[in-house]
């Protein structure tokens, strides 16, 4: 459900005031996208569980810092994908991340995801080591440039490339032994 800019601010308001009614609006309004988040990142389920409920400990915690200015959502979503990252790196998942230059097109691998139910997407997802799983959600999903992956990540721009492509061959040949 969408909820408008206008019915956020309401409910931002009440969760400022302390009201119970405006905090569990907010939950439900925001877990089902926020669980997405998590558990695209997260290697299970009971991880996700996890990740969300930091997340929105967070979310209550910083919400007097939202100004009002641009989304709601995306702003909820920085955090969320910020958490995962930070989870990432305390479980030491990261090493999985290789420094390899690489010359392949990294756009030579594509594939169609059209025909493919969006469940089972994230399942595969999901199975990829941490590394891959987590330059497919910041570059496909959540449309971070490698530049800014490299950043966030503290990784060089093509190694953040290098993830990318061979979390697509990865994908692909998973998809080929699936379907």
């Amino acid at each position: 459900m969408q909820h408008s800019e206008k019915s956020n601010k309401i409910l931002i308001e009440g969760c400022l005031a302390k009201n119970q009614k405006s905090q569990k609006a907010l939950f439900d309004t925001f877990a089902p996208t926020m669980y997405a988040i998590c558990l695209r990142y997260s290697g299970n389920a009971d991880q996700a569980k996890d990740l969300l409920q930091d997340g929105f400990i967070k979310v209550f915690t910083k919400l007097s810092e939202f100004k009002f200015e641009g989304s709601f959502e995306g702003w909820m979503k920085k955090i969320f994908i910020n958490l995962a990252l930070e989870y990432l790196r305390k479980e030491s998942r990261q090493p999985d991340m290789i420094n390899v230059e690489e010359k392949n097109d990294i756009h030579s691998s594509t594939f169609n995801l059209q025909n493919i139910d969006s469940k089972k997407i994230i399942e595969l997802i999901q199975k990829l080591p941490a590394g891959y799983r987590t330059a497919i959600n910041l570059f496909i999903i959540e449309g971070y440039s490698h530049k800014e992956i490299a950043q966030m990540l503290g990784i060089t721009e093509s190694t953040s490339k290098s993830q990318l492509f061979k979390a697509r061959q990865m994908l692909q040949k998973m998809l080929k032994d699936k379907f």
